[in-house]
């Protein structure tokens, strides 16, 4: 059987030494994510607290993953994704320590957050150095396989973290779920310091002024404030704190007035608004992750109060979920597919989401299963089409940012999905209340089901081949006279990020390494 064109180059620029790292370090936001839920009890009674004042662990690495996953790729963009990469790590490390030493609830909170913005800078930098790679050994086509892989790391293992939470806590205390991030960054550090090609340094005047204005710290400080607002507002629910969202809507207000007229912007709304393809890829990620988060923490609340199931065993009920996405990413991303695995997604979601409104406490266990497997289909698909379009819809020298929005949106409907649960659960969890959620849920998958067969140019999109030609040569149009998907890039190689060498990375043609 003949090999793709595109397949030697592929394998030649992403090695097993360039991607683990990547794979690694991309792994242990999303497992960290889920990973306390099963500690908060324990942590509640060692740090003389009540259980409720526990979930500002949960909300602290939510707000520090929504806000610095951005700020880590716009960081990754002016200064070099393998520096932001090692730094993140080295963060992590801190947050780790920080934690697993930690004697009061105060310092718990500080290490969740250095582990959430360590870990948030991890996964921008490595889409940065992932594109950069690929246009250096002159792919045009996205490289599947690769972001496959990384969203397997980054996305899918997020389930892992309820059982692998639950295992520790019961073996060796809650501590554990901060010490574990210690051998996972260790290594990441290590591999990412002899395999990942070193940044070329940074050029230009480097004052505090010009620094500030590249990175633009007034919008990043903007984007904090707006995010912590509102987080507050929908985590103190069904109690609304409406001072927190008035200052929520005013900081977004000004943040919107000030990206406007900014010369680097770090929240870039004109993009938002002129490339509407990537807002409805960021709204499409967002309203999956709402459901999809939903499962994991509302229905694993339902197992154990009204089911009686152990914290560990409503854990491990959704592993098969986790890893039939993990199954899927991987043969979708490679083949560079969205439109079929989009529509796949939005109607996985609402069947799933009917199904759970059928689900009573005497349910067989085989069937909660089955609509769990039905909501990995959705996890999966989702993850994987959403970011290869992602891929094709930016620039070169914008998919660090981009791609941090992208995970801030999953954060959002991680978040809103936290809030549904907090005011559908407020006093008891019960069949009903479960339905009240699968409801809301329908909806929700209608509006994404709506958003995908709505959109033209996603219904007519063909997959982008991998055996297109490198960029800057003639591509051969498909059968119907139509480009490919991409093919609608911005062709300047200065955006495309071929032909010319980008400040902050070190380039070898051909994808080869220098250690």
């Amino acid at each position: 059987m003949p090999t793709p064109p595109g397949t030697s180059r592929t394998t030649h620029a992403f090695s097993w030494r360039f991607v683990t790292p990547l794979l690694t370090g991309s792994a242990i936001n999303a497992i960290n994510s889920s990973l306390i839920a099963t500690a908060l009890v324990p942590i509640a009674a060692a740090v003389h607290v009540s259980v409720g004042r526990t979930a500002v662990l949960v909300s602290a690495l939510y707000l520090a993953s929504a806000v610095a996953q951005p700020m880590g790729g716009k960081l990754a963009e002016e200064f070099g994704p393998r520096r932001v990469f090692l730094v993140g790590v080295l963060i992590v490390l801190a947050g780790g320590t920080v934690g697993g030493v930690g004697q009061n609830l105060t310092g718990l909170v500080v290490a969740r957050v250095l582990i959430g913005v360590g870990s948030s800078a991890v996964y921008p930098s490595a889409m940065l150095l992932i594109r950069r790679r690929a246009a250096a050994a002159g792919l045009d086509a996205p490289p599947g396989g690769v972001l496959g892989s990384l969203m397997i790391a980054g996305a899918a293992t997020s389930a892992l973290g309820l059982p692998l939470g639950g295992v520790l806590v019961d073996a060796w205390g809650w501590r554990t779920t901060f010490f574990i991030n210690l051998p996972f960054a260790l290594l990441a550090l290590a591999m990412a310091l002899f395999w990942i090609p070193s940044d070329l340094p940074v050029e230009g005047p480097r004052t505090f002024r010009e620094v500030a204005a590249r990175l633009d710290v007034a919008g990043i400080v903007g984007f904090g404030g707006a995010m912590a607002a509102l987080l507050v507002f929908l985590m103190g629910l069904p109690h609304p704190d409406w001072i927190a969202l008035g200052l929520a809507v005013l900081a977004g207000t000004g943040l919107v007035w000030w990206e406007l007229r900014a010369s680097r912007p770090f929240f870039d709304v004109r993009l938002l608004g002129t490339n509407l393809a990537l807002t409805r890829t960021y709204l499409r990620f967002a309203l999956a992750g709402l459901c999809v988060y939903t499962v994991l923490y509302g229905l694993t609340q339902w197992l154990q109060a009204g089911r009686g199931m152990s914290s560990e065993k409503a854990g491990l009920l959704l592993l098969p979920m986790s890893a039939l996405s993990a199954l899927l990413v991987r043969p979708i991303s490679q083949r560079n597919l969205v439109r079929m695995p989009l529509v796949v997604a939005a109607v996985s979601c609402l069947a799933a989401s009917a199904g759970v409104l059928a689900l009573t406490t005497s349910t067989p266990i085989a069937w909660i299963v089955v609509i769990t497997l039905v909501f990995g289909i959705t996890l999966g698909t989702t993850i994987s089409a959403n970011q290869t379009a992602l891929y094709t819809q930016v620039a070169a020298d914008q998919i660090g940012t981009a791609a941090g929005l992208f995970r801030t949106f999953g954060f959002l409907g991680s978040i809103a999905s936290s809030a549904l649960i907090s005011i559908v659960f407020h006093t008891q969890v019960n069949d009903h209340r479960l339905h009240v959620i699968a409801l809301i849920m329908v909806i929700v998958s209608v509006l994404g089901l709506l958003i995908v067969v709505t959109d033209g140019r996603i219904m007519t999109q063909a997959p982008v081949r991998r055996d297109d030609p490198p960029a800057g040569q003639p591509r051969r149009p498909d059968h119907d006279g139509e480009m490919p998907a991409g093919s609608d890039r911005d062709t300047d190689p200065r955006r495309a990020g071929t032909g010319t060498q980008i400040s902050g990375s070190r380039q070898q043609p051909g994808g080869g390494e220098s250690l």
